[in-house]
């Protein structure tokens, strides 16, 4: 397996991570290539672009026209909310509508559950600060990749970026992770944008998710809209199994989408199947 990791020359907390990653292991310099330069070390390699990541469609091809295998794609980044508060997160990348924030319309790229999902489980083991917040994000924003792809995070405004610490952890991070690929693979549905359900069960229970449909991107939409999303997100997570979070949705409207998730040919599981991590 070959892991393509992809640092924005105009993105801090990328360059910063990518600095941590340089101390950490012995690279090898590969050269550039369209105006992007390469460096391996093992089964890793990173690609460092001039411009910003989120609008940069088919990094994974350019790689590829380089010379470089690719299997996967890890691309650090900086992570921005109103609320300012201090975030490590991770989370697949696409769009369910608009692609405001780069990538295609109604495309998502494909996830890397067991991977991201071993990220997550990092980063709260490794994370020893309570005041940063540790979780996914839900599926959102560019660009668009052919290879599965997910983004690791420093956040959540530029009083944090700059932060050396946060981004060695994510470093470490990158470099430790075994992810659990005999686990199943779920979808995910309901919450908000900061998946607190998702990631409270992927610590505390052996599953992985891959994309994840916030309550908000299912608000005022028929159903066929959400059946076709619902539809990518198990093709791009490779899984027919989808957990409803129903406690985040009146009942009426929970039923609603188990029933359509169902009607799309899927299976919807519920949080007393999972079979609990040991020790929890």
């Amino acid at each position: 397996m070959s892991k393509l990791i992809v640092c924005s020359e105009a993105d801090l907390p990328s360059v910063n991570m990518r600095a941590s990653l340089l101390r950490m292991h012995e690279w090898e310099d590969l050269g550039s290539f369209d105006g992007s330069s390469y460096m391996s070390s093992g089964d890793c390699l990173m690609m460092s672009i001039p411009d910003m990541h989120i609008r940069h469609d088919g990094l994974d091809r350019e790689a590829e026209r380089f010379g470089i295998k690719v299997d996967s794609v890890i691309v650090m980044s900086r992570h921005s909310a109103k609320s300012g508060r201090p975030a490590l997160t991770a989370h697949p990348i696409g769009n369910y509508h608009e692609a405001e924030h780069g990538g295609r319309p109604e495309t998502l790229v494909r996830a890397c559950p067991s991977e991201m999902t071993d990220a997550v489980r990092r980063i709260h083991e490794y994370n020893r600060d309570p005041g940063v917040q540790t979780c996914f994000e839900v599926t959102h924003h560019g660009p668009y990749l052919d290879k599965p792809t997910f983004y690791i995070e420093i956040g959540s405004d530029e009083s944090h970026w700059g932060d050396m610490h946060s981004a060695e952890l994510l470093a470490h991070v990158i470099s430790d992770l075994e992810p659990h690929d005999e686990y199943p693979i779920l979808v995910g549905i309901g919450g908000g944008h900061y998946a607190p359900r998702f990631t409270e069960a992927v610590l505390s229970s052996k599953v992985n998710f891959g994309h994840m449909i916030p309550n908000y991107q299912l608000e005022g939409r028929d159903d066929d809209d959400i059946a076709r999303m619902v539809r990518d997100a198990c093709d791009a997570s490779g899984t027919d199994s989808v957990y409803v979070h129903r406690k985040s949705m009146k009942g009426p409207e929970a039923h609603r989408i188990s029933d359509i998730v169902r009607s799309a040919g899927f299976d919807t599981v519920a949080s007393k199947d999972f079979e609990p991590i040991s020790g929890n």
